[in-house]
């Protein structure tokens, strides 16, 4: 099979869909690997490197007349002239938040894989999880950093030192994002709070961290009283493709300390704070509302595309492999891969992404 890697349009998106050991890893089961050049400079890839795994170095118009295309985020508008009926796109999607990308899925009746929603017998998601570690640790390091008053913060440091207290940090979620972020936190030694609604979660948190991780049940009674005295609230909640819930409310932020932070992970699904009114990007991150600081730039692991670039495809590539071997065989036999379908094409067949967008979807099995 021709597959293409274009490169990432997104502002300040420098990771790129593979490596160059994945490209030797699918160039040697017999594809055609084709990437735009200059895609992966930025991740410490050169085009050398690509070309002696094996690809073809092409413009990217070439890398997207593949059958299958891998990529890292999903397309901008000014990409969707390139969608058609015989397109496999194999990438991060986010369409419970953006109804116009799956509005041109649809039109052009394309087949679209997120990484996303693909859930393993477990539950667990193997694609979103490498990238939910990397945004969890960065979360910690860059609320940390927005605290600090030349960034307009409350000059607070999240350690403290001694004989002065250290800042109260507030995860509400504990998925993977959540508790990465907990682990760095108190790495650095603050104060930290976790809330998730899970008994089992809190469980587990209590006995990882030998207690030193207030944890609470989620309600928004605890929500409120723990963003009130926060002087970093991370978001860290995820609903398999549906849109994220609006935790917090506007009154809450309203109750906080100016010059506090909130980080907003889950903004690419809507976000958790009734004040994440739109995503950011690293040019321009932040916002302010009720004198809190707001960051919600929706590709943090980009900062990163070096270390995020080599997570993400140690995971992503053995199921571009599948899907390279035939798209209907691969996802009639992998679990993973049919549940990441939320387009296929041009029929919507994910049940939280059409219930997000009042849309109706169908069953892919039926359809397979």
């Amino acid at each position: 099979m021709e597959i293409g890697i274009p490169k990432e349009i997104k502002v300040n998106e420098n990771r790129i869909g593979i490596t160059p050991t994945g490209v030797q890893l699918l160039v040697a089961a017999g594809h055609h690997v084709i990437v735009e050049r200059e895609a992966g400079a930025v991740a410490g890839y050169s085009d050398a490197a690509y070309a002696e795994a094996g690809a073809t170095l092409a413009d990217a118009e070439t890398a997207w007349a593949a059958a299958l295309v891998i990529k890292v985020k999903e397309p901008l508008a000014s990409e969707y002239h390139y969608l058609r009926p015989d397109l496999v796109l194999y990438t991060y999607l986010h369409l419970a938040a953006n109804a116009e990308l799956t509005a041109a899925l649809i039109e052009h009746g394309t087949t679209a894989i997120g990484y996303e929603t693909m859930t393993a017998a477990d539950g667990s998601l193997p694609a979103l999880t490498p990238m939910s570690q990397v945004a969890g640790r960065m979360a910690v390091l860059i609320g940390g950093q927005f605290l600090q008053t030349q960034f307009g913060g409350k000059g607070l440091l999240l350690t403290g030192v001694p004989g002065i207290r250290k800042a109260n940090v507030v995860v509400i979620g504990g998925g993977v994002v959540g508790k990465n972020a907990v682990k760095v936190a108190l790495g650095l030694g603050a104060n930290v709070t976790l809330l998730d609604i899970a008994p089992h979660v809190l469980a587990k948190v209590d006995d990882e961290f030998g207690g030193r991780v207030q944890t609470l049940f989620s309600t928004s009674a605890s929500i409120a009283a723990a963003v009130k005295t926060a002087d970093l609230v991370i978001g860290a909640v995820l609903i398999t493709g549906a849109r994220a819930p609006k935790l917090v409310t506007e009154e809450m932020i309203a109750s906080m300390a100016p010059g506090s932070v909130v980080v907003d992970i889950p903004i690419d699904q809507g976000g958790i704070f009734a004040t994440s009114t739109h995503a950011t990007t690293f040019d321009d991150p932040t916002y302010v509302v009720d004198g809190v600081i707001h960051y919600a730039v929706a590709n943090l692991p980009g900062a990163v595309p070096k270390t995020a670039t080599d997570a993400l495809t140690s995971v992503t590539i053995p199921f571009a492999k599948t899907l390279a071997g035939g798209v209907k065989p691969a996802l009639q036999a992998s679990r993973e891969l049919f549940s990441g379908v939320n387009v296929y094409q041009g029929t919507l067949v994910n049940q939280a992404v059409a219930k997000s967008l009042d849309l109706t979807a169908k069953n892919l099995a039926e359809l397979l």
